[in-house]
């Protein structure tokens, strides 16, 4: 019942998606009301909603486009039900920006496959990671992917393996000058996000334990469940895939290492794992699987946000 509602991609189901997301992300705000209200808590909800819309946008048109997944809304769904299981990411400014920028990144480097202007993608894929390092540093790591995609695709063109430098010198100079321009103080922002931490002792109730372990149990699930079935996908999709695996485990690797650890750094990987539990669903042949499986994380990802609240 629940997969036939999903199981299309169509404006209606695209705008149900969307209802619920304003849904969840006003009740989570409706605790601050009075500070949503004023004008400039008011400035700040609408670019929390439009940085979260133009997310949901950006990742709909990269799995539609590429075809990673079939017809389908469940992509977007799945993006949703994991921003439930850490709601905090409604307020979290610097990552929002910085998960959209590397959506911007990612959407490139997926096309990729069609070889059409590939110096010009790995550029622009690069430069957009590199900005998403400004709001987050070691985003910076997804430049692996970067070099990932140039192996799957573009190899033998010696120039391909250079232009993250290119883009990297480029983002630093316009960087700096801004910074000496307008606010040093960005600088040394961006120096102390260089430490690493690799402890996880920062919780601080039960429902960050549960939620945290609730997630991993997914990822685990459908990364292991992609690795295994990889070969029998479509030979044109596999590089797409197999690009979606890496993005998954640097994601983690940002979350693992990153200073002022908190659960929202997640939020990196909630593109790549949604297209596993999407591929995971879609390529079933039981449809009591199906309704299952959606129904346990729809269950279990509202229990988490509602007990966070």
């Amino acid at each position: 019942m629940i997969t036939s509602v999903f199981k299309k991609s169509t404006l209606l189901n695209n705008a149900l998606v969307i209802v619920l997301l304003l849904l969840f992300f006003f009740l989570y705000q409706s605790s601050d009301l009075l500070a949503t209200i004023d004008s400039v808590g008011f400035s700040k909800t609408a670019m929390l909603i439009l940085l979260l819309l133009a997310s949901f946008f950006l990742v709909n048109f990269t799995v539609k486009k590429n075809n990673l997944t079939k017809n389908s809304s469940y992509t977007i769904l799945f993006f949703l039900l994991f921003l439930l299981i850490f709601p905090s990411i409604f307020n979290n400014f610097n990552l929002l920006f910085a998960n959209f920028f590397l959506l911007l990144a990612i959407r490139r480097l997926i096309s990729l496959q069609t070889l059409k202007a590939p110096k010009e993608k790995i550029f622009d894929a690069s430069i957009w990671i590199f900005i998403a390092s400004l709001f987050h540093f070691w985003c910076i790591l997804f430049i692996i992917l970067v070099y990932v995609s140039i192996i799957f695709h573009v190899s033998r063109d010696y120039r391909n393996w250079l232009l993250p430098f290119v883009a990297f010198f480029a983002t630093i100079v316009i960087f700096l000058f801004l910074a000496l321009a307008f606010d040093k103080t960005w600088i040394d922002h961006i120096i102390n996000q260089t430490q690493t931490n690799f402890q996880l002792d920062y919780f601080t109730n039960n429902y960050q334990n549960i939620a945290l372990s609730f997630f991993v149990v997914i990822g685990l699930y459908f990364l292991l469940s992609l690795v295994i079935s990889l070969t029998n996908k479509p030979l044109i999709l596999q590089a797409s895939y197999k690009k979606m695996i890496f993005g998954f485990l640097i994601g983690v690797t940002i979350f693992l290492i990153s200073p002022d650890k908190n659960s929202d750094m997640l939020i990196f990987t909630f593109m790549p794992l949604s297209v596993m539990c999407t591929t995971n669903i879609e390529y079933s042949q039981s449809k009591i699987y199906q309704e299952i499986v959606l129904l346990l994380l729809m269950l279990g990802c509202c229990f988490s946000y509602f007990f966070q609240l």
